[in-house]
């Protein structure tokens, strides 16, 4: 058996997983953990990481690092999604976090990202051959996966990102019914196209893979302390999510913060989060969604695992 460690660095959230690999299908988990320094805050419009949210995001990478380092892993995969691949100066973000945390970033394109994130959800639920249409709710976009078992149909990218849609639409506290129509209608307009995008999504289950899913599913069934277990499996009606993003839609951010597992890092995001959910669900025909508390970091795991690929030992 051997240590290795994945992590995402997405847009709004960094994500460390260190495992114990028992076959290329399964391993024990070690340590996990995530940090939100938003490193995609600013991006829009200048498509430039911003110099503070470099500064966090490089602290917790070298952290990451020092962790991975004394659980002994011998294999690291460190891979980046939106925020990066869209930024003009992703190479000196690159540069700067292998100077000084010795981690080679990956970054993937959206293809990529859609094959990993299947990869995680369909091994944490264990889904077997069934077709699903995965919805993955990230900050800088919205990756939806058509696939039945490993067999992927169809991958669309929006760009519907929560971090973005929230510093787009939502300058109030709370946000006026005014900017919520708004972000409602950009929303709208992008998720209606799925449709001519992706084929016959008759017989399909819906899964909410990422931080909003998991999160209103931790709301929902009133966690204080974050399971795994509960959540993974987790369903939302499409009345219980609606009735969700009106309770945080119309609550300031002092009070959603203190929502018990609402991060303050999240606290935020997640009316644009819930409003893609609800929108999905409405223009595509879904009555509910499961949620899987596995996603793309998993599947960066389970693709080291299974191809044994040597990154450079730290």
């Amino acid at each position: 058996m051997a240590v290795y460690a994945a992590i995402d660095v997405g847009t709004n959230t960094l994500r460390l997983l260190v495992a114990d690999a028992v076959s290329p299908d399964h391993f024990t988990v070690l340590h996990e953990e995530q940090t939100i320094p938003r490193l995609g805050e600013g991006l829009i419009p200048s498509r430039l990481l911003q110099d503070a949210p470099i500064r966090r995001s490089l602290t917790i990478l070298k952290r990451f690092a020092e962790v991975a380092r004394r659980l002994k892993a011998t294999h690291v995969a460190a891979v980046a999604t939106s925020a990066v691949r869209e930024a003009g100066n992703r190479e000196e973000f690159v540069a700067a976090v292998l100077l000084e945390s010795g981690l080679s970033i990956q970054v993937i394109d959206g293809s990529e990202e859609a094959r990993l994130t299947l990869l995680g959800v369909r091994h944490g639920l264990r889904l077997g051959s069934s077709r699903v249409l995965v919805m993955d709710i990230g900050g800088g976009s919205t990756e939806f996966i058509l696939a039945k078992g490993e067999t992927i149909e169809a991958i669309v990218s929006t760009g519907l990102g929560v971090v973005k849609l929230t510093e787009a639409h939502l300058t109030s506290d709370p946000p006026t019914p005014g900017e919520l129509q708004a972000m409602e209608r950009v929303v709208a307009d992008r998720v209606g196209r799925l449709r001519d995008e992706l084929p016959d999504l008759q017989g399909t289950a819906l899964i909410g893979a990422a931080g909003t899913p998991t999160t209103l599913a931790a709301i929902d069934l009133g966690l204080t302390v974050y399971t795994p277990d509960r959540v993974d499996g987790h369903r939302l009606s499409m009345t219980r999510t609606r009735q969700l993003l009106h309770e945080l839609a119309t609550k300031p951010l002092a009070e959603r913060s203190k929502i018990p597992l609402l991060e303050p890092g999240r606290a935020d995001l997640i009316v644009a989060g819930a409003t893609l959910a609800v929108t999905v669900m409405c223009m595509l025909g879904y009555d509910e969604f499961m949620v899987s508390d596995s996603g793309l970091r998993e599947g960066i795991l389970l693709d080291l695992l299974r191809h044994h690929k040597k990154s450079p030992p730290l």
